[in-house]
């Protein structure tokens, strides 16, 4: 028999909290997350989690390492306070990118990062669009990483657009795009890049026919939109004849919101994994990943399978 489920919030992505916390038809717990005057996080709970199943939604998001903080202090308190089970849900997981030892002497902080995590109390974690799957690798709990694909499938349908190329912006990309095609149809295009330093992107050319084409480029993350912006400005010197950018982390630091309003780029469309209050822009559309990460919570929750939502 399930355990009685508990949803707690920090306060990276309250409203995607609430929205899931609407989709399960529950509330989230009281808690109490407050700085002392120094700037150190304080947390406390006020309801009791004895024995409970319990949920905490917390994206890393901007300011990051204040957000990892929280997420990890209410872990903490979750454990003291015997919680029979911890899932910690991560919608946008941080620090994927620096998952492998690329140049010497650096860290590989999303192992670490997965450490601390378990360390903190994590029995189980759940998280949306990993950047690199085999980071699933890096946890000795049970992770679930679901796609959003199906939510940005499902707005790309209704749009009914002819003459598609569904586009990876680089060859690591190559598997996410190939499934989105498989849904949509249309043809497949990758776009080869060379990157000189990071967050700097140099494109240098289109595989697959592109001209005369309405073009989907798919993406996990957006940061500071050079690769996207690039990307595009290739595609429509192929002869594209428009150009939509869809992703599922809409990161947009630096540059990127006004890099995308003035790109060639017609249509951005992300989810609501992190927060845009203050960075919305016309061309911008944010679909909700709500019920999907509420569902998933519900199957963990009853012990029922959570692998049809994979794809």
């Amino acid at each position: 028999m399930s355990k009685a489920l508990k949803l707690i919030s920090g306060k990276a992505n309250l409203p995607l909290s609430k929205a899931i916390a609407e989709y399960l038809e529950t509330s989230l717990v009281d808690i109490v997350l407050t700085r002392f005057s120094d700037g150190e996080i304080r947390v406390q709970i006020n309801e009791n989690v004895r024995g409970a199943d319990v949920f905490v939604i917390q994206s890393l998001t901007a300011p990051v390492n204040d957000s990892i903080m929280e997420l990890l202090l209410i872990l903490d308190a979750l454990k003291r306070s015997s919680a029979h089970r911890i899932t910690a849900v991560i919608p946008y997981f941080a620090y994927a990118r620096q998952d492998r030892k690329d140049k010497p002497r650096v860290p590989i902080s999303a192992k670490l990062l997965a450490d601390i995590i378990q360390t903190a109390g994590a029995d189980r974690v759940l998280t949306v669009d990993l950047h690199s799957a085999q980071i699933q690798g890096f946890f000795n709990c049970p992770v679930d990483n679901i796609y959003a694909l199906p939510v940005i499938h499902e707005y790309l349908k209704s749009r009914n657009i002819e003459d598609l190329v569904i586009v990876s912006p680089d060859a690591g990309g190559v598997e996410r795009a190939r499934l989105l095609q498989n849904r949509l149809g249309g043809n497949l295009a990758i776009i080869y890049k060379k990157r000189p330093a990071p967050n700097v992107v140099e494109t240098l050319d289109v595989i697959g026919n592109v001209e005369s084409k309405n073009a989907v480029i798919i993406d996990d993350i957006i940061d500071t939109a050079g690769t996207i912006v690039a990307a595009a400005e290739m595609l429509k010197s192929k002869g594209a004849r428009s150009v939509i950018a869809a992703c599922t982390h809409p990161v947009f630091s630096g540059p990127a919101v006004n890099r995308l309003k003035n790109s060639v780029i017609e249509e951005v469309v992300t989810t609501n994994t992190i927060p845009l209050e203050g960075k919305e822009f016309d061309k911008l559309i944010i679909l909700s990943v709500a019920e999907l990460v509420g569902e998933a919570i519900k199957r963990i929750n009853i012990e029922s399978s959570v692998s049809s939502l994979f794809i």
